[in-house]
């Protein structure tokens, strides 16, 4: 390294953006991830041993892909080189191997390198380094946002054990945060900050599992607040709204705000009111409600509060639910959307709600024994016993209804499922009346 190279890294110590001084160095100070780098974990223990083969992290942005590449570097005997495909070309990768073809046969030194966005080569760019991978001249890890299995050759994929980073949990953002405002080494500690926690939380919702959005907005909010009364800066709800340039919904997802705001939800496309169920949805996705816990509550009114009145809303509810899972967000907004003004137009019936809770208390009230001609006559020596001895076939019968008893004898005569008079269940409701008409 020369003296211009020098002063340039001290420089980028003391001028590069926080999220990336804050950058852990270690294992131990790796927040998260800790279904692949905890301490019982492969990946854990080979970076610890310095026995790596080639990797492949893939996972969305800010989610630690090169923090554990440069704790690999900082913990490995081996070289470490590192490029970015959105720059780098074939002419850089020659020079990489070059070297570490000398590494190798002068120090008997292998050479890791680490490509970031290793999806933006192409496939001659990848095909290159294959056989450097093979021979071992190279250990490759690879960091990609997109799904591997379709944007990394498969001979690369079958040579690398392929890690899955997740979004990191609100807690680890909030402890990445707090570490990042009292760091006085490389963090915002010589400020003497003070981040709030109702701000710190509301950054950790925002960022959606992105630990460097978040950061970018608290060096924002330290780096342009004033100081107040007690010498201190305050990152506020209001200062971490402005610097993440996203407005904070008064919404607590394990306070009263959650609770609040899901039942005004359901109870307005209980009640009809597409307008209302639609802006609670809206309140509730502003502030980073899980998509998922969303769509079943949609599943859950569209069966209690609509049920047989419309049948397809629960079918709607569900493809919902399952579209939403594949898909994710911003787009399943507008899945959501669709099914919330479905179910709050549908014509409404809490019949079959009241069917089950109306059975439940009489299996709980009056055991019951099932009528010997509808206990099953297959099992084993069942038919000998009796079983399913007289039973009648609906199917063979007029209009495929049989007019024999189906309750037990004690609750002969109990209504449990009564229709309404809305939508489709009117149809059941005179289907229901023929039958008891002819009983």
């Amino acid at each position: 390294m020369n003296l211009f190279e020098y002063a340039r890294s001290k420089a980028m110590q003391t001028e590069a953006p926080l999220a990336s001084r804050i950058r852990p160095r270690t294992l131990d100070e790796v927040v998260g991830q800790q279904h692949i780098i905890g301490k019982d974990k492969l990946l854990y223990r080979a970076i610890q041993a310095d026995k790596l083969g080639s990797l492949i992290f893939y996972g969305p942005p800010g989610t630690g892909k090169t923090t554990l590449s440069r704790v690999i570097a900082n913990t490995t005997k081996s070289e470490f080189t590192q490029i970015n495909a959105t720059v780098a070309g074939k002419k850089d990768m020659e020079e990489v191997v070059k070297a570490a073809k000398e590494n190798l046969g002068m120090y008997g030194k292998k050479t890791i390198l680490f490509i970031d966005e290793i999806h933006r080569f192409n496939k001659g760019q990848q095909d290159y380094l294959l056989p450097f991978v093979e021979d071992g001249t190279l250990i490759l890890i690879g960091a990609t946002t997109e799904n591997p299995y379709f944007e990394v050759n498969g001979a690369l994929l079958s040579r690398s054990v392929i890690f899955e980073l997740k979004p990191l949990q609100k807690d680890d953002i909030v402890q990445l945060l707090q570490r990042a405002v009292t760091d006085t080494e490389r963090g915002m500690g010589a400020y003497h900050a003070v981040l709030e926690k109702d701000a710190a939380e509301f950054l950790a919702d925002v960022a959606g599992g992105d630990a460097r959005a978040a950061l970018n907005a608290v060096e924002l909010g330290v780096l342009t607040t004033s100081p107040s009364e007690d010498g201190q800066i305050h990152i506020t709800l209001d200062v971490a709204s402005e610097c993440i340039q996203k407005r904070a919904v008064r919404y607590d997802k394990d306070g009263d705000g959650h609770y609040d705001t899901i039942s005004a939800f359901i109870k307005s496309m209980r009640g009809s009111d597409p307008d209302a169920a639609v802006y609670y949805l809206a309140r509730m996705l502003y502030a980073g409600e899980d998509i998922k816990f969303i769509a079943r509550r949609i599943m859950i009114c569209a069966s209690e509060d609509v049920g047989n009145a419309d049948p397809q809303a629960l079918q709607v509810a569900v493809a919902a639910s399952l579209a939403v899972e594949r898909i994710g967000m911003p787009e399943a907004q507008l899945i959501l959307s669709q099914a919330v003004t479905y179910i709050a137009t549908a014509p409404k019936s809490n019949s079959a709600t009241n069917a089950i809770g109306a059975a439940m208390r009489a299996v709980q009230d009056k055991p019951a024994q099932v009528p010997v001609h509808l206990q099953d006559s297959h099992y084993k020596g069942s038919a000998k016993l009796g079983h399913g001895a007289g039973y009648e076939y609906a199917h063979d019968c007029p209009k495929h209804f049989s007019r024999q008893q189906y309750l037990p004898d004690s609750l002969v005569g109990s209504r449990f499922y009564e229709p309404s008079d809305n939508g489709y269940e009117r149809q059941i409701r005179a289907y229901l009346d023929w039958i008891h008409e002819e009983l």
